[in-house]
């Protein structure tokens, strides 16, 4: 009598185990897990290519690591509103949908909450240019940013300084830190005036002077100059970051720098993306 107790009990727990092992297997599947998708077009200059090469098998590894699927594309025409209704997360890597179908179907997702990430030619228009600024709500108001102004060259690494400090983006990271080389871009509008704009990172005075030229304009000595922002009235964070140092000169196109690898500024990223994603 006693062994038959004992091989009860035993099986009961083993029972027990198997049924825990199906619930919890069940309950993982039924818990949705947040979908990316990331368009990118990888054409336009060499060093865009190389930004595009290192983000997409890093924010894949980011989402294997904390719970998000990530899915990438250069089929813009998947930018309708039957497809982005999957999605939890939008990402331009290097540029912006061409298309008005595309441009209205991202409109109606951005204001049904959907959320979006940009980098650096995600935000790019200049008229007369390829990418002119002729869509006035991505540009002026949902950026905020107006047109390109200018640049610095070649691609140097800044101190950046964090604009506020208790924003979710802004987890873990000292109050200043070092960026990856990058091609910092200026703006027509002064975001610093416009209410809906919510400055996260700026370019600490300690870069000065920042770029190497050999143009003179290609060099600051002084001036604001934001890198990071959200727009306080939709779910959105753009990252001026996205452009690699090539070997132009030398005729080889071949990645002098890295914009990931950096540990304050793939931080600074992921949390961003953390926080859209509500993770």
């Amino acid at each position: 009598m006693p062994n038959f107790r004992i091989k009860s009990s035993q099986a009961l727990k083993k029972l027990l185990s198997v049924l825990l092992f199906f619930f919890l297997s069940f309950l993982g599947e039924a818990q949705e897990i947040p979908q990316v998708i990331v368009f990118y077009t990888a054409q336009n200059d060499q060093a865009h290519i190389s930004f595009v090469g290192e983000a997409l098998p890093w924010l894949e590894e980011k989402g294997q690591q904390n719970g998000f699927a990530v899915r990438a594309t250069t089929d813009w025409d998947e930018l309708n509103s039957e497809n982005l209704g999957k999605y939890r997360l939008v990402i331009f890597l290097d540029t912006r949908p061409e298309k008005e179908t595309q441009r209205k179907a991202f409109e109606r997702y951005i204001a049904d909450g959907g959320a979006w990430i940009g980098f650096h030619f995600s935000a790019f228009a200049l008229t007369p240019s390829d990418f002119p600024q002729d869509w006035d709500w991505y540009h002026d108001r949902f950026l905020g940013s107006g047109q390109y102004a200018s640049n610095t060259w070649r691609p140097t690494s800044a101190i950046l300084k964090l604009e506020q400090r208790d924003h979710p983006a802004a987890k873990g990271l000292p109050q200043t830190f070092k960026s990856s080389p990058n091609e910092w871009y200026r703006w027509e509008l002064d975001l610093r005036e416009n209410p809906d704009i919510e400055i996260l990172v700026s370019i600490d005075p300690s870069s000065f002077p920042l770029g190497t030229g050999p143009k003179a304009h290609e060099i600051w000595h002084d001036g604001y100059y934001p890198v990071v922002w959200t727009n306080k009235k939709y779910r959105m964070v753009y990252f001026n970051m996205g452009h690699n140092d090539i070997d132009y000169e030398g005729g080889t196109n071949k990645t002098l720098s890295h914009t990931f690898g950096n540990e304050e500024q793939d931080r600074l990223i992921l949390n961003g993306m953390l926080w859209l994603l509500d993770l």
